[in-house]
């Protein structure tokens, strides 16, 4: 089995034994019943991405009685559908009105089967002290 497919499998398990239907998960998120199935079998072709799925896994979480945030965090690592980087919107969205997307995400692209393993790299600036903008008045005049 899957990491993906222990993940939702252990997800269906705790709603049926929470004793939960997939009605009270449809009436309470307003998400599909096909769509919750397919959910729990592990078939996430019917599903959004980004940020919708990740509310999606909240709500479902929050109603089974999981703590939301730590089934997120969960999804994100194992589901491509959770990535919180913006390039696939962005360019979901160039392709919408035909135009190219040049946005580039800031954090270095991991590869597929290791998306979270290490810490993004990211410039850092900082703050100019008060000696920097004295030596700035100094050397202008």
């Amino acid at each position: 089995m899957t990491p993906q497919e222990t993940f939702t499998a252990r997800l269906r398990r705790h709603r049926e034994r929470s004793r939960v239907s997939l009605d009270e998960i449809v009436s309470e998120t307003r998400i599909k019943r096909e769509q919750l199935e397919a959910f729990e079998r592990g078939d996430l072709s019917v599903w959004p991405r980004g940020i919708y799925a990740r509310a999606w896994v909240r709500g479902y979480a929050s109603v089974i009685g999981l703590d939301p945030i730590d089934t997120v965090e969960e999804f994100c690592k194992l589901f491509p559908q959770g990535d919180r980087r913006a390039e696939g919107t962005f360019r979901d969205f160039a392709a919408i009105i035909a135009h190219p997307s040049t946005y580039q995400d800031e954090f270095e692209q991991a590869a597929e089967g290791d998306r979270r393993r290490g810490a993004p790299k990211m410039n850092v600036i900082t703050r100019p002290t008060w000696r920097d903008y004295l030596l700035r008045l100094v050397r202008a005049n």
